[in-house]
């Protein structure tokens, strides 16, 4: 069965073409570090710069403005910024010797955490603001024009969403049938190694009428996929009708949206995995069956330390629960090794979580200090080869996990949504359930459908339907053209 993404038109088209035909006059160029919430961020930064007459540009050479938007989970990241400053400081001076005038802002979690000393560091930057600030971008770069240099970083009384400008729909539309919703900020589970209830606040969830509103408006630019963002996604909580609302609430209202024909969430803590949103995923086809559930360690006693409430038995049950409740959902996680004090033996235990659950993927890290975080102040912290090499075996692991799962899929049917064009001439490039990408024929439909294909072989990273091989002739002149 093939869904046809049929496009509505906005009752405010014409206004709203009229307006996106205007010919901006400067350009931006936003360069976009870590989640996809920064992704979602980076977005809504763009849109409120269009109303200041900026156009996005994918060549920083071209750029009138330069805006990276930061991440501050990783070790060195705030290093990271600086040496790309760097970089953009020589940009900066070539433009000026061509008589143009470039700013530099930094945003996102490096900008929140650093504030006034990046600029004190980096003469190149005109402007600092924070993640709970960048609704005010327009008014701090009005600043900048006036001679000042500005920091931004204050956590903003007013809701930064009620104050964002709305995306027009042939943004949205060049943005993809993919779209990210961010519903929730912050987080107050204070996890001993992260720094986002530093760097992004104390948890807040936007209205159930501000949500649908957003969807409503995704969906009718042609919008097929809607994935629900929040640093702690799953504890977003609301009102609608009377009644209090929690995540599986929100998703049931949002499957009812015409157009959306698939939702995710992410990312979401275990504690706050309710029956609710269980019964969600047993309820709602359009819910994708697919789940990040981060544990970070099998260890009971790291996990105490880690500060995450739960132990690995904990974990373990509610896996199984959401499980019985959606028969073949796939899992991903997330796994720091090396945290501070982690043995040999808590590490066997984060291994042994990993073969219990069996993931679809996972991401892992080594553990990396993060200042003003209380595990960065622990005596006893793993050497870095002990971590590297535990970090090796828990990849290898996951590796073997995520290979089996894709050939688990091969002469399997499954859903598509068609994203883009492929490779070839008869190829198109969709997304499955589980967020791998399929290539398929392009008769099997166009972007924006939902497709249903026989899935023939798997890739090293993508699965091929039925259809979307490349031809002989195809493939030897590739090799010609290496």
């Amino acid at each position: 069965m093939t869904l046809r993404n049929e496009l509505p038109v906005p009752a405010d088209a014409g206004d709203a073409r009229a307006a996106e035909t205007a010919l901006p006059t400067k350009k931006v160029f936003i360069k976009t570090y870590g989640c996809q919430m920064n992704v979602y961020d980076s977005q809504r930064m763009g849109d409120a710069l269009a109303g200041e007459g900026f156009a996005p540009t994918e060549r920083i050479e071209d750029a009138d403005l330069v805006l990276l938007n930061t991440c501050h989970i990783r070790e060195k990241a705030a290093e990271k910024i600086y040496s790309e400053l760097g970089r953009i400081r020589l940009l900066k001076a070539e433009a000026a010797r061509e008589g143009r005038n470039v700013n530099v802002a930094v945003a996102g979690c490096v900008a929140q955490a650093e504030g006034a000393e990046i600029i004190k560091r980096a003469s190149v930057v005109d402007l600092v603001i924070g993640p709970q600030t960048y609704h005010r971008l327009p008014q701090a770069l009005a600043r900048v024009r006036g001679g000042e240099r500005v920091v931004d970083t204050d956590y903003a009384v007013e809701d930064k969403f009620d104050h964002l400008p709305k995306a027009g729909a042939q943004e949205i539309r060049r943005r993809g049938v993919a779209a990210f919703l961010t519903v929730q900020e912050g987080c107050d589970k204070f996890c001993t190694f992260c720094v986002v209830p530093y760097t992004r606040g104390a948890e807040v969830s936007r209205s159930v009428e501000a949500i649908l509103d957003e969807a409503r408006g995704l969906a009718q630019a042609g919008v097929r996929e809607v994935t629900l963002l929040g640093q702690n996604v799953n504890a977003w909580a609301g009102e609608y009708e009377g009644r209090a609302v929690g995540l599986g609430g929100l998703l049931r209202l949002l499957a009812e949206i015409p157009g959306i024909a698939r939702l995710r969430y992410t990312t979401s803590h275990p504690r706050d995995m309710d029956d609710a949103l269980i019964e969600a995923h047993r309820d709602l086809d359009i819910l994708m069956p697919y789940l990040h559930l981060p544990v970070q360690s099998g260890s009971d006693r790291i996990l105490k330390a880690m500060n995450r409430r739960h132990k690995a038995e904990d974990y373990l049950r509610l896996v199984d629960r959401i499980r019985a409740a959606r028969p073949g959902i796939a899992m991903s996680g997330d796994f720091i090794v090396g945290f501070p004090g982690e043995t040999d033996e808590d590490f066997e235990a984060t291994m042994r979580i990993v073969r219990d659950v069996g993931y679809a993927s996972a991401f892992s890290f080594k553990y990396s200090p993060r200042p003003g975080t209380p595990a960065a102040d622990i005596d006893a912290q793993v050497p870095d080869a002990v971590a590297t090499e535990r970090l090796d075996r828990l990849q290898g692991l996951i590796r073997a996990q995520s290979t089996a799962f894709m050939e688990s899929l091969v002469g399997t049917r499954m859903d598509v949504l068609v994203e883009k064009t492929g490779r070839y001439d008869h190829q198109m490039v969709g997304r499955s359930p589980y967020l791998h990408p399929v290539v398929l024929a392009a008769s099997a439909g166009a972007v924006g459908d939902v497709v249903s294909v026989s899935i023939a072989r798997n890739g090293p990273n993508s699965l091929i339907a039925v259809g979307g091989e490349p031809e002989a002739a195809e493939l030897s002149s590739l090799r010609k053209i290496a």
